[in-house]
C-alpha cells in the first residue's frame, strides 16, 4: 500500500511560516534564536513560535522545531532552559542530532516527540533501530544514500518507523553537512549553526613540489569552484521516492524568501496530490512542475545520490551564482476596496509593469501595476525602496497570502 508522504517545508521568519501553511505544507520545520543549525536566518522568538504553532495548528499543519547544534560543555545549561520553554510551547516534535542533546530532551520534555537529525548521519537500518529502542519514531536520512539504501532501510525497520529525507535544495560538500571549512577560515562553526558557505567561494589548487603531479581542475579566468555542488531536485521522481517508503519530503531552505517557499511548497504539492489521483495526472503536468520549480533561485538540479555517487557533472565549476526566473515583488497583507492591496515592498518596480500573481491554489494571474501609494495615500511611480509599506491597484486583486512576483 502506498502512504501518502508529508510535505516539510523550512521556513526562517513568521512570514516565511505562514506562506508556507497557505502554499500547501504539511508540516513546518523552525528554528528558535538558539541550538538551531541556521543562526544566519532570522528565526523566531518564543512569542513567534507559539504565534506560528496557533497559525499553523489552525490550518492543520504541524510545526518541528530544530535543536540540533553539536552542543559543547558551553551550551548545556542553555539547552536545558530552552527545552524547558519549549515545554510550554508544545510543537509537534524537535530535531535533535546530539545524544547528549536527545538526552536532555528527554528528561526535560518527553511528551515532545524527537526527530532524528540528518547531521546525525544515519545511513543503515541498524542505527533507525537503535533510535526506535530510545523511542524515536522518526529518523532523517543522510543525503548520501541511495533509493535502494533507503528502501533497503524500509525493510529492515518496524512499520511505525518513519523516514525523512530531504528532496529539494541546496547540497552541502561534507557528509551530512559536518563542515570544518567554516570553522577553519572563519572561526564560524557549521555545526553551531554559524556556516559561512565557503564552499560556494572560488580556490585555484597550487602544489609547489609537486610540479609534475596533475591535480585537473576546471576553472576559467577567474578562478575555479571546486566545492560547489548543485541543487537537489526530485520533482521528476516522485514515484520512486514513494516507492522506496519515504514517509517525509523534506525541503531544504530555512534562509530563503517567501517567494522560494511558495513555489517549492505548491509545486511540490501539486505533484504529490497528482500522483496520488494517478501517475498519468502527475506526467501529464510535469511541463508545469519544471516551469515552476524554476521560477525560484537555485544552481542548476541534480539527483544527488538517489540514483548512485555524484560524478564531475554534479559540481558547477563556473560560478557560486543563483540562478533566477523571477523577482519576489511582495506578499499581500490586507487589501482594502478603495486602497488597494497592501504590502512589503522586497525589489523594485514601477506603475505600467506587467508582474504576476502567484496563488496558493496553483492559478498564476498576469496583471498589470495601475498605481502605488504608500502607506499615508502618497501616490509614487515606482517602489525603489526595500521594505516599504505600499499598496498596488492591480488589474486584477489579490487575496490576502497572494505572492506577487516579476517573471524575469
Amino acid at each position: 500500500m502506498r502512504i501518502k508522504p508529508e510535505l516539510l517545508i523550512p521556513a526562517g521568519s513568521l512570514e516565511v511560516l505562514k506562506t508556507a501553511v497557505l502554499f500547501g505544507a504539511d508540516a513546518v520545520y523552525i528554528g528558535g534564536e538558539s541550538l538551531s543549525l541556521r543562526a544566519k536566518a532570522k528565526n523566531f522568538t518564543l512569542e513567534e513560535m507559539q504565534t506560528g504553532l496557533a497559525f499553523a495548528h489552525k490550518h492543520n499543519v504541524k510545526i518541528y522545531i530544530t535543536a540540533n547544534i553539536f552542543a559543547h560543555n558551553d551550551d548545556l545549561s542553555e539547552a536545558r532552559k530552552y527545552f524547558t520553554e519549549l515545554k510550554d510551547i508544545k510543537p509537534d516534535a524537535l530535531i535533535i542530532a546530539d545524544p547528549g542533546m536527545f538526552s536532555l530532551a528527554q528528561e526535560i520534555c518527553p511528551e515532545i516527540p524527537i526527530h532524528i537529525s540528518t547531521q546525525a548521519n544515519n545511513t543503515n537500518y541498524l542505527t533507525y533501530r537503535f533510535w526506535y529502542g530510545q523511542g524515536v519514531r522518526r529518523v532523517v536520512a543522510a543525503r548520501e544514500l541511495s533509493l535502494p539504501e533507503i528502501a533497503e532501510i524500509r525493510k529492515n525497520i518496524p512499520d511505525d518507523m518513519e523516514i525523512e529525507s530531504f528532496v529539494h535544495g541546496a547540497m552541502c560538500i561534507s557528509y551530512s553537512g559536518r563542515c570544518l571549512l567554516s570553522s577553519f577560515f572563519t572561526a564560524k562553526d557549521a555545526n553551531q549553526g554559524a556556516c559561512t558557505h565557503p564552499c560556494r567561494w572560488k580556490y585555484a589548487v597550487v602544489e609547489e613540489q609537486r610540479p609534475d603531479e596533475i591535480l585537473p581542475v576546471f576553472e576559467n579566468e577567474r578562478g575555479t569552484y571546486i566545492f560547489n555542488s548543485r541543487d537537489l531536485c526530485m520533482i521528476k521522481h516522485i514515484p520512486e521516492l514513494v516507492n522506496a517508503g519515504i514517509n517525509s519530503f523534506k525541503i531544504e531552505g530555512r534562509m530563503k524568501t517567501a517567494l522560494y517557499v511558495a513555489t517549492v511548497t505548491r509545486t511540490y504539492r501539486k505533484a504529490i496530490d497528482d500522483y496520488f489521483i494517478s501517475e498519468q495526472a502527475y506526467r501529464a503536468n510535469m511541463d508545469w512542475y519544471l516551469i515552476e520549480i524554476s521560477r525560484c533561485t537555485y544552481r542548476h538540479f541534480s539527483t544527488g545520490f538517489f540514483f548512485g555517487k555524484p560524478n564531475e557533472s554534479s559540481q558547477i565549476y563556473e560560478t557560486a551564482s543563483y540562478l533566477s526566473e523571477s523577482t519576489y515583488l511582495g506578499t499581500i497583507s490586507s487589501y482594502d476596496e478603495i486602497k488597494g492591496a497592501c504590502f512589503e515592498q522586497k525589489n523594485k518596480f514601477a506603475v505600467g509593469d506587467e508582474i504576476e500573481i502567484m496563488k496558493p491554489d496553483g492559478q498564476n494571474i498576469t496583471v498589470t501595476v495601475l498605481g502605488l501609494t504608500t502607506a499615508d495615500g502618497i501616490p509614487v511611480p515606482d517602489a525603489p525602496h526595500s521594505r516599504q509599506i505600499l499598496y498596488a491597484t492591480l488589474t486584477t486583486p489579490p487575496t490576502p497570502g497572494d505572492i506577487l512576483r516579476k517573471n524575469l
